[in-house]
């Protein structure tokens, strides 16, 4: 079976082609060009396709490259314009399209672990007009017959991108200063839940809706691991991972706001939970994460040492 990846030289995408080539499928990956392409015997019958998502969309550059690659599977990890991506997909004959969402897109939840499903309004306006669109896609599809599917990660940690951090960031001088042992302030009390999912783990959940489209058809599934762990919990696994002790300053929730992490993307890792349920995918599509947290963290952190992007103390 054909399926083209866009966006496989990513984080999750370079996890999916290996997965999908060692599972004997015939690849082939679109992306923009500005990430390398990944070396290694998994990527050697691998097509690569440089477009850039947006222009080949509007220019008809996608619908040509569709016509002459024949897919019957398209999985879309960036999915900015899932509406243009799914009808064109359908004129080209295409079976199953898999769209990469978010489980921000459900908003502040209410219940954890979270459904798939809206909890309040986003508070993310790109997020919000995606998962809008993702919503009428898939009832479109319901109608039209062609199988779509949505699988919704928490945040995506492990080899291969700089861990999120104790200030709801992705900075190599916050880890440093995780390494050096430097205070942490988090809001009060520090039970807020994060899961942080390896990205081989949030690719397997990609696999599984190739692998089961009849399971997998106008479904929205998240991906995650197996449990989250509390803010207070996360700041102290750092200080295990590092061989430190990393002190937590606790301040109320409107002075973290305020004066510590005043950006919406940064300071929701630490005031609403991201804790996603995934009884569906697993049940369903036999998705079972393979990292913990704590494991996907330790991973991310050995990466960033085996990179030269930290140095042992």
């Amino acid at each position: 079976m054909k399926t083209l990846i866009i966006g496989g030289t990513g984080h999750i995408g370079t996890n999916l082609t290996r997965k999908l080539v060692r599972a004997g499928e015939d690849v082939t990956v679109m992306s923009s060009g500005r990430t390398p392409i990944p070396e290694g015997d998994c990527y050697n019958g691998v097509k690569y396709i440089t477009l850039r998502y947006s222009e080949s969309l509007q220019d008809g550059s996608f619908a040509a490259m569709l016509n002459d690659e024949r897919p019957a599977v398209v999985v879309d990890i960036l999915q900015s314009d899932i509406g243009a991506v799914y009808g064109l997909s359908r004129e080209a004959g295409v079976s199953h399209v898999v769209a990469c969402g978010s489980i921000w897109m459900f908003g502040r939840p209410k219940v954890v672990p979270t459904p798939e499903s809206a909890q309040t309004e986003c508070p993310f306006p790109g997020y919000r007009q995606r998962y809008n669109e993702l919503l009428q896609t898939l009832d479109l599809s319901k109608k039209e017959g062609l199988a779509l599917t949505a699988i919704m990660p928490p945040n995506i940690c492990g080899p291969g991108k700089i861990p999120l951090d104790g200030m709801g960031g992705r900075s190599l001088e916050v880890h440093q200063a995780h390494q050096r042992g430097e205070e942490v302030p988090l809001p009060y009390p520090g039970t807020n839940l994060i899961g942080p999912c390896d990205a081989e783990d949030v690719a397997y959940g990609f696999f599984c809706a190739v692998k089961n489209r009849e399971n997998a058809a106008g479904e929205i599934f998240n991906v995650g691991p197996a449990y989250a762990l509390t803010a207070e919990r996360f700041i102290a696994t750092y200080g295990q991972i590092y061989k430190t002790a990393i002190p937590v300053r606790y301040v109320s929730a409107e002075t973290y706001i305020a004066e510590v992490s005043p950006d919406v993307g940064a300071h929701f890792h630490f005031l609403e939970h991201m804790c996603p349920d995934i009884s569906k995918i697993s049940s369903r599509l036999g998705y079972h994460p393979r990292y913990t947290p704590e494991e996907t963290m330790e991973r991310g952190v050995r990466w960033m040492f085996d990179m030269g992007l930290l140095k042992s103390s």
